[in-house]
Protein backbone atom coordinates (compact mmCIF):
# COMPACT_ATOMS: atom_id res chain seq x y z
CA UNK A 1 0.00 0.00 0.00
CA UNK A 2 2.82 2.16 0.78
CA UNK A 3 4.66 1.83 -2.47
CA UNK A 4 1.64 2.41 -4.08
CA UNK A 5 1.11 5.82 -2.62
CA UNK A 6 4.83 6.92 -3.51
CA UNK A 7 3.93 5.81 -6.76
CA UNK A 8 0.70 8.28 -7.20
CA UNK A 9 2.89 11.05 -5.65
CA UNK A 10 5.99 10.78 -7.34
CA UNK A 11 3.54 10.30 -10.62
CA UNK A 12 1.64 13.63 -9.68
CA UNK A 13 4.67 15.22 -9.16
CA UNK A 14 6.65 14.71 -12.10
CA UNK A 15 3.23 15.87 -14.13
CA UNK A 16 3.21 19.28 -11.69
CA UNK A 17 6.70 19.88 -12.33
CA UNK A 18 6.50 18.98 -16.14
CA UNK A 19 3.92 21.36 -16.71
CA UNK A 20 5.30 24.52 -14.51
CA UNK A 21 8.62 23.95 -16.60
CA UNK A 22 7.00 24.05 -20.37
CA UNK A 23 5.28 27.54 -19.37
CA UNK A 24 5.79 29.46 -21.81
CA UNK A 25 6.31 33.00 -20.94
CA UNK A 26 6.54 35.62 -23.28
CA UNK A 27 9.72 36.76 -24.83
CA UNK A 28 10.62 39.95 -26.78
CA UNK A 29 13.82 41.05 -29.08
CA UNK A 30 15.16 44.33 -28.84
CA UNK A 31 17.26 46.08 -31.36
CA UNK A 32 19.44 48.63 -30.74
CA UNK A 33 22.59 50.65 -32.23
CA UNK A 34 24.60 48.44 -30.25
CA UNK A 35 23.20 45.15 -30.82
CA UNK A 36 19.93 42.94 -30.36
CA UNK A 37 19.32 41.46 -26.72
CA UNK A 38 16.02 39.09 -25.87
CA UNK A 39 14.26 39.69 -22.32
CA UNK A 40 11.54 36.77 -21.08
CA UNK A 41 8.57 38.52 -19.14
CA UNK A 42 7.30 36.75 -16.02
CA UNK A 43 3.59 37.44 -17.42
CA UNK A 44 2.56 34.88 -13.71
CA UNK A 45 4.39 36.91 -10.89
CA UNK A 46 3.82 40.57 -13.05
CA UNK A 47 1.56 40.18 -15.20
CA UNK A 48 0.04 44.12 -15.05
CA UNK A 49 3.51 45.24 -15.50
CA UNK A 50 4.04 42.60 -18.81
CA UNK A 51 0.83 44.10 -20.31
CA UNK A 52 1.73 46.99 -19.47
CA UNK A 53 4.94 46.32 -21.57
CA UNK A 54 3.42 44.37 -24.25
CA UNK A 55 1.11 47.30 -24.87
CA UNK A 56 4.13 49.53 -25.52
CA UNK A 57 5.61 47.12 -27.67
CA UNK A 58 2.58 46.48 -29.56
CA UNK A 59 2.01 49.81 -30.45
CA UNK A 60 5.56 50.66 -31.70
CA UNK A 61 6.10 53.12 -28.92
CA UNK A 62 9.98 52.01 -28.18
CA UNK A 63 11.18 52.51 -31.42
CA UNK A 64 13.75 55.52 -32.00
CA UNK A 65 13.38 55.52 -28.03
CA UNK A 66 17.27 55.76 -26.39
CA UNK A 67 19.08 54.41 -23.38
CA UNK A 68 19.30 57.63 -21.68
CA UNK A 69 20.56 56.63 -18.54
CA UNK A 70 24.04 54.47 -18.39
CA UNK A 71 25.28 54.08 -14.62
CA UNK A 72 27.64 51.31 -14.90
CA UNK A 73 27.98 48.66 -12.52
CA UNK A 74 24.16 49.56 -11.87
CA UNK A 75 21.61 49.80 -14.18
CA UNK A 76 20.73 50.97 -17.87
CA UNK A 77 17.49 52.63 -18.31
CA UNK A 78 15.53 53.31 -21.60
CA UNK A 79 11.57 53.78 -23.04
CA UNK A 80 11.08 57.30 -22.37
CA UNK A 81 12.99 59.78 -24.74
CA UNK A 82 14.12 60.17 -28.43
CA UNK A 83 17.64 60.64 -29.34
CA UNK A 84 16.63 64.70 -29.75
CA UNK A 85 16.04 63.90 -25.68
CA UNK A 86 12.29 64.96 -26.04
CA UNK A 87 9.86 63.02 -23.76
CA UNK A 88 7.24 60.75 -25.00
CA UNK A 89 3.85 60.88 -23.57
CA UNK A 90 3.20 57.66 -21.86
CA UNK A 91 0.11 56.18 -20.93
CA UNK A 92 -1.21 56.32 -17.67
CA UNK A 93 0.89 54.40 -14.42
CA UNK A 94 0.54 51.25 -13.68
CA UNK A 95 0.11 49.94 -9.89
CA UNK A 96 3.86 48.67 -8.07
CA UNK A 97 3.92 45.11 -8.79
CA UNK A 98 7.38 44.69 -6.59
CA UNK A 99 7.41 42.35 -3.85
CA UNK A 100 6.17 39.42 -6.18
CA UNK A 101 9.02 37.18 -5.33
CA UNK A 102 11.30 38.52 -8.14
CA UNK A 103 14.29 40.51 -7.43
CA UNK A 104 16.50 43.03 -8.70
CA UNK A 105 19.13 40.70 -9.32
CA UNK A 106 21.65 41.06 -12.39
CA UNK A 107 20.05 41.05 -16.12
CA UNK A 108 16.73 41.12 -14.96
CA UNK A 109 14.33 43.99 -16.48
CA UNK A 110 12.39 45.92 -13.83
CA UNK A 111 9.70 49.16 -14.68
CA UNK A 112 11.44 52.42 -14.17
CA UNK A 113 9.64 55.21 -11.41
CA UNK A 114 9.83 58.00 -9.50
CA UNK A 115 9.85 58.37 -5.75
CA UNK A 116 5.67 57.54 -6.04
CA UNK A 117 5.52 53.81 -5.73
CA UNK A 118 2.62 53.83 -8.14
CA UNK A 119 4.41 56.39 -11.26
CA UNK A 120 5.48 53.41 -13.59
CA UNK A 121 4.77 53.97 -17.45
CA UNK A 122 6.73 53.25 -19.94
CA UNK A 123 10.55 53.44 -18.84
CA UNK A 124 12.36 50.31 -18.07
CA UNK A 125 15.94 49.38 -16.88
CA UNK A 126 18.08 46.51 -17.04
CA UNK A 127 20.17 45.84 -14.16
CA UNK A 128 24.32 45.74 -14.83
CA UNK A 129 24.48 44.05 -11.32
CA UNK A 130 22.40 42.16 -8.30
CA UNK A 131 20.76 45.47 -6.79
CA UNK A 132 18.69 44.51 -3.62
CA UNK A 133 18.52 47.23 -2.40
CA UNK A 134 16.17 47.94 -5.00
CA UNK A 135 13.42 45.41 -4.07
CA UNK A 136 10.79 45.80 -1.59
CA UNK A 137 11.60 46.08 2.17
CA UNK A 138 8.86 46.14 5.01
CA UNK A 139 8.58 49.76 5.32
CA UNK A 140 8.95 51.17 1.44
CA UNK A 141 7.99 49.52 -1.89
CA UNK A 142 10.78 48.48 -4.13
CA UNK A 143 11.13 48.69 -7.86
CA UNK A 144 9.16 46.07 -9.82
CA UNK A 145 11.07 43.41 -11.78
CA UNK A 146 8.74 41.45 -14.64
CA UNK A 147 11.89 39.76 -16.71
CA UNK A 148 15.47 38.95 -17.20
CA UNK A 149 17.18 39.18 -20.58
CA UNK A 150 17.91 35.55 -21.55
CA UNK A 151 19.57 36.35 -24.70
CA UNK A 152 22.28 39.39 -26.04
CA UNK A 153 23.81 39.75 -21.89
CA UNK A 154 26.80 40.84 -24.00
CA UNK A 155 24.84 43.56 -25.66
CA UNK A 156 23.45 44.62 -22.52
CA UNK A 157 27.05 44.78 -20.88
CA UNK A 158 28.46 46.63 -23.72
CA UNK A 159 25.99 49.82 -23.06
CA UNK A 160 26.87 49.66 -19.22
CA UNK A 161 30.14 50.35 -20.22
CA UNK A 162 29.66 52.98 -22.66
CA UNK A 163 31.26 57.21 -21.60
CA UNK A 164 28.53 59.41 -20.21
CA UNK A 165 28.62 62.92 -19.79
CA UNK A 166 25.59 65.21 -18.11
CA UNK A 167 23.44 67.10 -20.07
CA UNK A 168 20.89 69.75 -19.27
CA UNK A 169 18.82 67.33 -16.62
CA UNK A 170 20.20 64.08 -17.53
CA UNK A 171 23.27 63.06 -15.69
CA UNK A 172 24.53 59.80 -17.17
CA UNK A 173 23.30 60.17 -20.83
CA UNK A 174 25.58 57.71 -23.17
CA UNK A 175 28.17 59.96 -25.56
CA UNK A 176 26.84 57.94 -28.60
CA UNK A 177 23.26 57.40 -28.28
CA UNK A 178 22.12 53.79 -28.02
CA UNK A 179 18.88 53.51 -29.85
CA UNK A 180 16.07 50.93 -29.91
CA UNK A 181 15.40 50.09 -33.77
CA UNK A 182 13.02 47.62 -33.33
CA UNK A 183 10.95 45.64 -30.38
CA UNK A 184 9.43 42.54 -31.24
CA UNK A 185 7.42 39.93 -29.81
CA UNK A 186 8.88 36.49 -30.74
CA UNK A 187 6.55 34.11 -28.46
Amino acid sequence: MRTFFISILTGALLIFSGSASTAEFPQVRVETTAGAFVVQLDDERAPLSVANFLQYVESGYYVDTIFHRVVSGFVIQGGGFSADLVSREARPSIPNESGNGLTNRRMTIAMARTANPHSADAQFYINLADNTGLDPKATRWGYAVFGEVVSGQEIIDDIGHRATSPKGSFQNLPAAPVIIERVTIEK
